[in-house]
């Protein structure tokens, strides 16, 4: 069965794919897709966000639907960037300009205590859902440390490491994060659900 993931960043998709598997589900992208709507995500949480970025593509394309909305939470900035990390330095989104502007935000502030969290939501194609979360702690580092990942990944070191996000390798980075916390729970209690929409399929 082909479940989707509606996401158009190739990125995201390949840390999900690593992550996220079932038995029958054959992981597809939003962009294998015309004629969906581009969703506006003007929620103002990030549970918002995830449920109208699956329930949208889920009743157009007619197939069981994922989508997260994850953002940085930064204790000096009283939670900023967050629901707006995407766009946090403004049309159109750029990494650099969030990370420069981050930066900016940062200077001279010692506290620099921050959170990244995900909210995954699993739609039907009739457009029932539910969701789930998951959390990794960190800091802001001072400056651009590391090529891999995206997003604020160059910024964020989590816990008990000494390497950032962009730092990690992929394995290491998937195990600890915020979207791989996601991702496991997400496994954990959809996949009887799944696995059994899929079987029908499958016969």
């Amino acid at each position: 069965m082909k479940f989707l993931i509606a996401t158009r960043n190739p990125r995201k998709l390949e840390e999900i794919r690593a992550i996220f598997t079932l038995p029958y589900l054959e992981l597809v992208s939003i962009s294998d897709y015309t004629g969906v709507p581009e969703v506006v995500e003007d929620g103002a949480t990030l549970e918002a966000n995830a449920v109208k970025k699956a329930v949208i593509p889920a009743i157009h394309t007619r197939l069981w639907t994922m989508a997260d909305d994850s953002g940085l939470e930064v204790d000096a900035l009283g939670g900023a960037p967050g629901v707006c990390s995407a766009r946090y330095a403004g049309e159109p989104v750029s990494y650099e300009a969030n990370n420069r502007k981050l930066l900016h935000e940062l200077e001279n502030v010692t506290n620099r205590k921050a959170r990244f969290r995900c909210i995954i939501a699993l739609s039907s194609p009739s457009g029932q859902w539910q969701i789930v979360e998951g959390k990794c702690e960190g800091q802001v580092v001072d400056k651009i440390r590391g090529s891999n990942g995206f997003g604020y990944d160059p910024l964020f070191m989590p816990d008990g490491y000494d390497k950032t996000f962009a730092e990690m390798e992929n394995d290491v980075k998937n195990g600890i994060s915020h979207r791989g916390a996601a991702l496991n729970r997400a496994r954990q209690l959809w996949s009887d659900l799944l696995v059994r929409h899929a079987s029908k399929w499958n016969v």
